[in-house]
């Protein structure tokens, strides 16, 4: 992709030979494309990225459907579809955009867009994007490239037929079908952003310094590289200590058909020699028990570095000495706060995503409309007891210490700043006396 973009625009990807190194290998750890010398099968990637986007979203919520305006609604049951993918995409790659074609919106993975140029903050300033086409037996691309022009948006097009492994020559965007409706360049004003909802991860660049987001495990891929290889020891040592029985070689010499006498992934066959004539059965002592200790002590390490609970990787049993409560409660803490800076993150997103679709709505159609804040529920979160706090705000209204509307706006996360708001909760929740008159 990088080629064809450079090709078709005269730009390459603005990041460092170390950051794209990185994302490959964040790329080839996740989809299980392992070194030589390693066995990536434990899929320690996608055991991280899972555990993470589950208890992220495990009582995820959006209370923002009811917007004034319907494509307010639309374009927010639209982000609700693609939450998880999105969430997996950045976690994988640090960084995932979400296109909106149409009423829908489209995530895009790191490694399927190319950054052409990035602000002091990390955030970008160009991307080149790129879609294939077969139609009649030939491959076409689609290459995309968006500018940031400060008040506007700058999007070019460029359709190309593919010749073998090269860009091969320009041909116009009708074409295909696909593409009829687009245009060689066009710009949208009162766009900004690229006309892109992007949603990054908080994790601090570790790989060259730079603004640009990393990957979730960014931290931990040395370490999950050691697991790969002594995962593969382990395999060798199990093949290695597989009994083998010592024969004289005539014993596994094939027949006239073909046939062995004996299975030569058991039996090993010796020199016919009188010394040697006979069987002996080797069987060495597996020391698989090392492996494992190793592979349970970088585990540990693992959620140590991405501020994991213990034992959402590691077995908690297999610790060499017990843990104070301490050190359970600090782990449990980090783990808490890596989840809400994930939710604050999606938080973010779903914000300025909605803002796009609303300057692209206004910029394409001519249709003005705001959106309405979204407030959306975590759930209790993996150290918050909601239950708790429910039960002690209802004993400090029976107490008399609270009122009982304060309790309900923040038992259905509402507003209770102003008298309105709290006049608003007593009509819409709190029962009404006998005489009609509300029970304050």
């Amino acid at each position: 992709m990088q080629n064809y973009l450079e090709q078709a625009f005269g730009k390459g990807d603005c990041s460092s030979v170390r950051m794209r190194a990185a994302v490959r290998e964040w790329m080839d750890l996740y989809y299980g494309t392992p070194r030589s010398g390693e066995d990536g099968s434990s899929r320690l990637a996608v055991l991280i990225v899972s555990k993470l986007c589950r208890t992220a979203f495990a009582e995820y919520e959006l209370h923002g459907r009811t917007q004034s305006a319907w494509q307010g609604r639309m374009y927010l049951n639209a982000l609700n579809d693609v939450a998880k993918t999105a969430m997996q995409y950045a976690l994988i790659g640090g960084e995932c955009l979400l296109k909106v074609v149409r009423d829908r919106i489209v995530p895009i993975r790191r490694d399927c867009y190319l950054p052409l140029g990035r602000d002091s903050m990390g955030n970008l300033t160009s991307v080149g994007m790129m879609q294939t086409f077969f139609a009649d037996g030939k491959k076409y691309v689609l290459l995309e490239r968006r500018s940031d022009l400060g008040e506007s948006t700058k999007i070019e097009n460029r359709l190309f037929e593919v010749s073998g492994q090269a860009l091969g020559r320009r041909v116009l965007l009708d074409t295909l079908p696909a593409c009829a409706n687009l245009s060689d360049e066009c710009i949208l004003s009162g766009v900004t952003g690229l006309g892109l909802g992007v949603l990054r991860m908080p994790t601090v660049n570790c790989v060259d310094g730079s603004a640009d987001p990393v990957s979730i495990y960014a931290p931990a891929v040395g370490l999950m590289h050691a697991l790969a290889r002594c995962e593969d020891q382990l395999d060798h040592e199990f093949l290695n200590g597989a009994s083998r029985v010592f024969a004289s070689e005539d014993l596994l010499r094939p027949d006239a058909s073909g046939q062995r006498g004996l299975r030569d992934d058991l039996f090993v066959g010796l020199p016919d020699d009188p010394a040697n004539v006979g069987v002996t059965v080797y069987s060495p002592t597996l020391r698989e028990g090392s492996y494992l200790a190793r592979k349970q002590d970088i585990l540990r390490s693992c959620e140590s570095l991405l501020g994991l609970r213990r034992g959402i990787l590691s077995e908690t049993q297999a610790e060499a000495q017990p843990r104070t409560a301490t050190e359970i409660a600090a782990t449990s803490v980090d783990y808490d706060l890596t989840i809400r800076s994930l939710q604050r993150a999606w938080q973010d997103c779903v914000d300025s995503t909605l803002l796009v679709c609303a300057d692209l709505d206004s910029s394409l159609y001519g249709e003005s409309w705001m959106p309405d804040p979204v407030q959306i529920d975590w759930g209790d979160g993996v150290l918050y007891d909601r239950a708790r706090v429910w039960a002690e705000q209802r004993e400090m209204v029976t107490d008399g210490l609270l009122r009982p509307e304060i309790a309900l706006a923040w038992y259905y996360n509402l507003p209770a700043e102003t008298e309105d708001d709290l006049r608003t909760v007593r009509e819409k929740y709190m029962p009404t006396t006998k005489g009609g008159e509300d029970n304050e």
